[in-house]
């Protein structure tokens, strides 16, 4: 097979749009991380550095405000790619009022239902029984909407997810399971979590077409997105793809003992394939954009990154009576709590 050049399928300006994305989705998490050493973030926090290429290589092959996507945990690059305000995302995981669940999501639980983002969940592997709900609801009526469902590499191995991979490989559910492998459940190394460690073949007992893919370079994540999306709208029925990923940082935001578990030349050696930095070799290589223009995008992002934190910081926190507000009840008015 021909190799591909795959920076001749997308325009100088697509190339531009990926790259301003991820740089800052990098800016975003990365002050993120401070705010919570800071004390300003509660709760435990999931940060997606080194993992930008493959939220916005996915962004673009979907139909954004038609169809569905749903994620876990690490959940904050989806609906600033989505287009949801990228205040009310920082106000969220602060805690604030201005936050789009109010304040009282959190980082974990953030949701933005008029753009299609369903969140934003923190038990392992449960969402993916929703991503094949949102699915089924699309095939039920009878719309050509496709759903993402993000997952970790170690919710692969939930029961919940092996029940759900049946029912969408058994009613022929549009739903693209996309298995973001960064190597490590946690703190625990793939091969000690998983007696195969080839996920993309969790689909197969179901009759689900599967593969895996890098998830290190955005342009073959954008390629391969788009060829995978294309196919699930057409056929009306579920892909798994496990994404090759490598987080940079720990699993969460309070993770600060990562060397227990992995060493300091593993990744340095996983780095070396840091997502900007191959998507900039590229775009020097092919004189799509000079060094001076990255480093006044850079600067750019990170004074709009600053100004979104302070607004964010400003949002007050919510009520106290309102504890009670938003959530379904049987409980009858007549009890009062």
């Amino acid at each position: 097979m021909a190799q591909v050049d795959l920076t001749s399928l997308e325009s100088p300006a697509k190339l531009e749009e990926f790259y301003r994305q991820m740089v800052f989705i990098r800016h975003f998490e990365e002050r993120c991380n401070v705010a919570y050493r800071q004390g300003l973030i509660g709760g435990y926090m999931h940060t997606y550095i080194g993992m930008e290429a493959t939220g916005v290589g996915f962004h673009h092959a979907i139909k954004v405000g038609w169809d569905y996507v749903i994620t876990a945990y690490r959940d904050h690059p989806q609906p600033l790619l989505m287009g949801s305000d990228p205040v009310a995302v920082m106000a969220e995981i602060m805690g604030r009022k201005g936050g789009l669940s109010k304040g009282k999501g959190g980082s974990m639980h953030i949701y933005d239902k008029e753009r299609n983002f369903f969140g934003g969940w923190g038990i392992v592997g449960g969402h993916t029984a929703l991503g094949g709900g949102l699915a089924f609801a699309a095939k039920y009526r009878g719309e050509d909407r496709v759903t993402l469902c993000y997952l970790g590499d170690g919710a692969a191995n939930a029961g919940v997810f092996f029940e759900t991979l049946n029912m969408a490989g058994l009613w022929d559910l549009p739903c693209i399971f996309i298995i973001e492998n960064n190597e490590f459940a946690m703190g625990t190394r793939l091969e000690y979590h998983a007696a195969d460690t080839e996920l993309w073949k969790r689909g197969l007992p179901f009759g689900i077409e599967s593969e895996r893919i890098d998830g290190m370079d955005v342009l073959q994540v954008a390629a391969d997105a788009r060829r995978i999306v294309d196919k699930v709208r057409k056929e009306g029925k579920p892909y798994l793809v496990e994404v090759m990923n490598y987080r940079f940082v720990g699993h969460g935001a309070a993770d600060n003992d990562r060397q227990l578990y992995r060493t300091k030349e593993e990744e340095e050696q996983a780095m070396r394939r840091d997502p900007i930095a191959l998507l900039e070799k590229i775009l020097l290589d092919r004189n799509v954009m000079t060094r001076e223009k990255m480093e006044a995008i850079e600067a750019e992002t990170e004074a709009r990154v600053d100004e979104i934190y302070e607004k964010a910081k400003a949002s007050p926190f919510p009520d106290p009576h309102e504890v009670y507000d938003d959530l379904y009840t049987d409980l009858g008015p007549e009890r009062g709590h």
